[in-house]
């Protein structure tokens, strides 16, 4: 039977949904996708539950209309407002020679437990982006079945405020609607425009979107780095507005009508004021590009700062800068980012996938279509996702179910004396073993339990 996956990019100028459908044989088919009106967000943040929740709702009804679908499961997304980022590592021995899925979980995991988070933050991705057989290379892609006495795993970490989680699920609840997962923006829409060659070369994917930026860093087989800038193609609008004395909705039709302006003649547009009803001024459309110019040339800027302050060099950036989302549509974005940027950039839209039209292959979709692609599998090869569990490429549900999550393993399996705060992170690692099946007691006594915490303090 087939599987109905909805997609909902939660933007702060518009909610993006896409409806896809997988079929028994795991072939993927976009069905519909659409935009409707967000509020109560703003910058990335939910600030009113209330109308977040409606406009969740409304944008959930419109892609059920428009697809004749009933979703079957959920991915949503969350902004990398506020992101905190650890890099995380873990050795452990194979003892029967050959690596094992619950191997591999183990090691992902235990090298989760070693991620340095505030408390007022839970991770929902834990991407292992390297991995180690005995003195082999670096890189290995998948050790899944490879012979050898120890791997070793890095992992890049995704945590987000658990207050933000918490306001997205309050409005969630509120629209009647339950998430499978929660996906961070910018991982979704890298899904969505990256292909296999610019992510082992490494690319910088920037969705620009209504009201802010999402960068993220691919390199070989995982996002590297995430970066959050609260500036969006509406502070164009804005900027218009006020500098042609013109409304909003004027100037946000300015702005999508830019393209159809001939510049180079010097052409003069006819505005409304603004507050007057019957009363309009001529605009030469040179200072529209300029202003317009001006605000993207400034997005850029930041977006250059941002991408110096991650470490990341050129070399290491292969396939240059991947540009998507709605500021995108504006023609001269890639000319100013390959100047600004200093290196090759492409606009991105989504993946050709069957169904998908190429209307509807618009820039701005793409971490809607992103987010279905994840709920299909469509993600790095091995991942913890917000639920804790491991995901992996190509798995299977009958075995999926027999993976434990970190909170699995965390209530059943440790306990702390009372009393007595213990940073078991790394002892909960070493006690674990590649093989525990799920329903296995661990037992661990109390006396050593106490040394080994005075071990960690020095």
């Amino acid at each position: 039977m087939a599987t109905n996956i909805l997609g909902i990019d939660i933007g702060s100028i518009k909610i993006c949904t896409a409806m896809a459908e997988i079929s028994d044989s795991g072939s993927l088919r976009i069905v519909a996708v659409s935009e409707d009106e967000s509020k109560g967000i703003k910058k990335g943040s939910i600030t009113n539950i209330e109308l977040a929740a409606s406009s969740i709702k409304f944008a959930v009804s419109e892609i059920e209309k428009k697809s004749g679908k009933k979703y079957d499961k959920v991915i949503i997304s969350i902004s990398g407002k506020d992101v905190q980022e650890s890099d995380c590592g873990y050795v452990m021995n194979i003892p029967d020679g050959e690596v094992t899925l619950k191997q591999i979980e183990t090691a992902v995991h235990s090298a989760e437990w070693r991620a340095k988070i505030p408390q007022d933050y839970e991770i929902i991705h834990t991407l292992p982006y390297n991995f180690k057989m005995d003195e082999q290379q670096d890189y290995i892609e998948d050790p899944l079945g490879m012979n050898g006495s120890r791997l070793e795993v890095q992992t890049y970490n995704i945590a987000v405020p658990k207050s933000s989680l918490m306001n997205l699920q309050k409005a969630l609840e509120k629209a009647g609607v339950k998430a499978d997962n929660v996906v961070l923006s910018g991982y979704a829409s890298a899904i969505a425009t990256l292909n296999d060659d610019e992510k082992y070369l490494g690319a910088v994917v920037v969705d620009m979107g209504g009201d802010t930026c999402n960068m993220v860093v691919h390199s070989k087989n995982s996002i590297r780095h995430s970066d959050f800038l609260a500036i969006g193609s509406s502070k164009i609008t804005s900027d218009l507005s006020t500098v042609l004395h013109t409304s909003i909705a004027q100037a946000e039709e300015i702005k999508r009508k830019f393209e159809t302006f001939s510049i180079k003649d010097n052409e003069l547009i006819e505005l409304p004021d603004l507050g007057e009803e019957h009363t309009t001024h001529e605009v030469d459309v040179s200072l529209i590009e300029q202003i317009i110019e001006s605000r993207i040339k400034e997005t850029l800027m930041i977006l250059t700062k941002f991408l110096e302050k991650s470490g990341y060099s050129q070399k290491e950036l292969g396939a240059g800068v991947i540009l998507t989302g709605g500021m995108t549509r504006l023609s001269c974005v890639k000319r100013l980012a390959n100047d600004i940027f200093g290196m090759s950039a492409r606009i991105a839209r989504p993946a050709k996938i069957e169904g998908f039209s190429d209307i509807d292959r618009d820039p701005a979709h793409s971490c809607a279509i992103g987010l279905c692609l994840y709920g299909a599998g469509k993600f790095t090869p091995y991942e913890i996702d917000s639920n804790r569990k491991l995901r992996y490429k190509g798995e299977n549900l009958s075995i999926d179910k027999n993976l434990m999550s970190i909170k699995e393993l965390d209530l059943h399996h440790f306990h702390t004396p009372k009393g007595v705060k213990m940073d078991l992170k790394i002892d909960e690692a070493e006690a674990m073993k590649a093989s525990i099946p799920k329903t296995k007691e661990i037992i661990i006594n109390p006396l050593t339990k106490m040394i080994n915490w005075f071990k960690n303090l020095f």
